[in-house]
């Protein structure tokens, strides 16, 4: 009998040996399966990573152009500024030198094509306009057909109405009596394209303009500086004309770096800028 509890003592550690054993091939396998699925994991980061960095260089050429953002408008705007090399103020003063002794009253950059409504082609040249156009063209003036004194109007003539595949600026000039001229500048060369009275006008006319041209202490430059000084940007358009409270004033398109027009209205004598408004189209 006293034998018996060593036999049964080297059996259970016998049991016990033959389970941690068992452990321990578990936990061997369990540590093998990790480090497969780390390396897995690991391969799987890698291929991840690299599927990234290729992606911007597939989709990076699909970014929209700056362009794509601009309304039609601005876009209108913008494609016409970049065709014009001649500023404002230089066909302002070129405008002023087609007619003597004239006073710049109204100048609009178009397009293109856009200004024949502002000219009547129909209508004789002035000589001072035609001695201007001559001056400005050169050989271009010995063009004309020499029967064109003798034709009831300057629609016989080609250089009546010239053509342009350009920008135009277009301005309403005012002698000191008050009859307007309209001249064409040519938006790249500065020449003068055409110039032209306005047979149309009657007394009253030529006196009301004639009244706002003594009226107007500030001359177009002037408005122009008031303005660019209230909206940053290019001046396209300039006009003097009375507000909505009678008031006499220059109004002053200007386009942004963005190609949002503001037009500012500029009191004709006084200098100061009486109101504002932003076109966003």
């Amino acid at each position: 009998m006293t034998c018996e509890p060593p036999k049964k003592s080297g059996f259970l550690r016998a049991h016990r040996l033959r389970a941690a054993g068992t452990a321990c091939v578990v936990l061997t396998a369990a540590l093998l399966t990790g480090c497969g699925q780390d390396s897995g994991s690991s391969s799987t980061s890698t291929e991840t990573s690299e599927a990234a960095r290729a992606v911007p260089e597939r989709t990076g050429s699909a970014s929209p152009s700056p362009s794509a953002s601009l309304t039609k408008d601005q876009q209108e705007r913008k494609t016409l500024l970049d065709s014009t090399k001649i500023t404002f103020d230089k066909a302002a003063t070129t405008a002023e030198g087609a007619v003597q002794g004239g006073k710049l009253i109204e100048l609009d950059l178009k397009g293109p094509g856009k200004s024949d409504d502002d000219t009547d082609a129909s209508a004789s040249p002035s000589g001072s306009a035609s001695a201007s156009a001559s001056a400005s063209e050169g050989a271009g003036a010995s063009a004309s057909p020499s029967g064109t004194g003798s034709s009831p109007s300057g629609s016989a003539s080609p250089s009546a109405s010239p053509s342009s595949t350009g920008p135009e600026w277009v301005a309403a000039v005012a002698a000191k009596d008050g009859t307007e001229h309209t001249v064409r500048i040519d938006a790249v060369s500065g020449k003068v394209l055409q110039s032209v009275e306005d047979q149309d006008q009657d007394a009253e006319e030529k006196s009301r303009t004639a009244d706002r041209i003594a009226k107007a202490s500030q001359t177009p430059k002037q408005a122009a500086k008031a303005a660019t000084d209230k909206a940053k940007g290019t001046v396209t358009s300039l006009d003097l004309d009375t507000n909505d409270k009678d008031v006499l004033v220059w109004s002053v398109d200007v386009v942004s770096k963005d190609w949002k027009k503001t037009t500012v209205d500029v009191d004709a004598a006084k200098g100061t800028v009486t109101g504002e408004d932003v076109d966003d189209d």
